[in-house]
């Protein structure tokens, strides 16, 4: 095998294709990169050259696949197997100029101007079988879908004791799609619309949360990003993700989680007693000043009431700090308390310039929603679900 391609082109794919790459393979090939030179199969993509000659890259852990394609000048076709992380490193590290990629034998070589490395190849004929991509739903603009994930993942659980808590329930309706994740202390909803294959498309799946953000966030160089889902009852519980590069196609795929998740819907109320507007800028300075002498696993009090929140951490003969920052409350006089950490990842989760806490008594979650005008409707595509903590007495 032999071919040449340009240095920022390759290392670019590589790159992406090799961040899918386990940290602990359960095999040595499956820390391997798969390179394939040559006319690309029926489920690569074409590079845009008209020749379907290219290369495609490749990475599989027996649950998340990454494929990269990009055209190339191929010399020789064929296929080599290569450490993933060590090919990623010397791209990296390669001048700007033509990159020459051959095997001979046992050894690949990586010549681009003086710099020559040589490194040893895995037995192609071990390493497994990459998915086929399921089937196509639809798609979503890419910088839309990749601030979506960006929102929801933010509530997502990461206790691997409870696996179905560490994923994104990604629900499909005709053309909204509805982001959901918790870990039972928080709660994130983010809605948006997409263009579905066909109308009355109706599906849900369970995404492992860091994929779909890793995914999201890789995939924002074209501007469109394809969703495929196997229909109800056929696949193997796999779920696809597609977008175009400068360089070509990247698609990936990755297994469900199993399980049920929380039927978290309910929890959202459908009135509230107590609604403040703050300037969310001010609010999480306030925040992440005040916090400042909580110690660890306690509360963060805010107060509302006369159009001012106070925010108060600490308590006896410990550090104590106080602030209190302008607020138009609405409602009852409300004292309440949260981690501040989760306080703060769900306001940096929102854009908006100002933020609506809404609540129903001091004992019950507060929904956190994004305003663009202190007078203006609160942001319904996310909302930002958080329970209180106890405070100290």
């Amino acid at each position: 095998m032999k071919f040449r391609v340009e240095r920022d082109v390759l290392a670019d794919a590589v790159a992406w294709t090799a961040r899918a790459l386990p940290i602990r393979p359960s095999a040595p090939v499956l820390a391997g990169l798969m390179i394939q030179a040559g006319p690309l199969d029926a489920d690569g993509a074409d590079t845009g050259d008209g020749s379907g000659d290219g290369l495609q890259l490749s990475t599989f852990d027996y649950e998340t696949s990454a494929r990269a394609t990009l055209a190339a000048d191929v010399v020789d076709e064929g296929r080599a197997l290569v450490s993933g992380r060590l090919l990623a490193d010397i791209c990296r590290a390669l001048p700007s100029r033509t990159v020459e990629f051959s095997v001979d034998g046992a050894k690949a070589t990586v010549t681009c101007g003086s710099a020559r490395f040589s490194l040893p190849t895995l037995p192609v004929e071990d390493y497994p079988t990459l998915p086929a991509m399921p089937e196509s739903r639809g798609t979503v603009p890419s910088g839309l879908f990749a601030h979506a994930v960006n929102q929801a993942v933010t509530a997502a659980g990461r206790d691997d004791m409870l696996p179905v808590l560490t994923g994104v329930r990604v629900e499909m309706e005709g053309e909204h799609i509805a982001l959901l994740a918790t870990d039972r202390f928080r709660l994130s909803s983010r809605d948006l619309t997409w263009s579905p294959g066909a109308p009355d498309t109706s599906a849900a799946a369970l995404v492992p949360a860091k994929v779909l953000a890793d995914t999201a966030k890789s995939l924002t160089g074209g501007t469109e990003v394809r969703i495929a889902l196997a229909a109800s009852g056929a696949g193997e519980g796999l779920i696809g993700f597609e977008g175009q590069s400068d360089g070509g196609v990247r698609r990936t795929t990755t297994r469900l989680l199993d399980g049920d998740f929380p039927k978290v819907r309910a929890l959202f109320p459908t009135e509230h007693l107590t609604t403040a507007r703050v300037d969310r800028a001010v609010l999480v300075d306030a925040v992440k000043r005040v916090s400042l002498v909580a110690e660890r696993n306690t509360a963060v009090q805010l107060h509302f009431a006369d159009n001012v929140l106070t925010l108060d951490a600490g308590s006896g003969d410990e550090a104590m700090a106080s602030e209190s920052i302008e607020a138009e409350v609405s409602g009852e006089e409300i004292t309440t308390g949260f981690n501040p950490a989760f306080l703060l990842d769900g306001l940096t989760a929102i854009e908006a310039p100002f933020v609506e806490l809404a609540f129903t008594t001091a004992a019950k979650p507060v929904v956190i929603s994004g305003l663009d005008a202190l007078d203006g409707e609160a942001d319904a595509d996310f909302r930002y679900l958080l329970m209180p903590r106890r405070l100290l007495s």
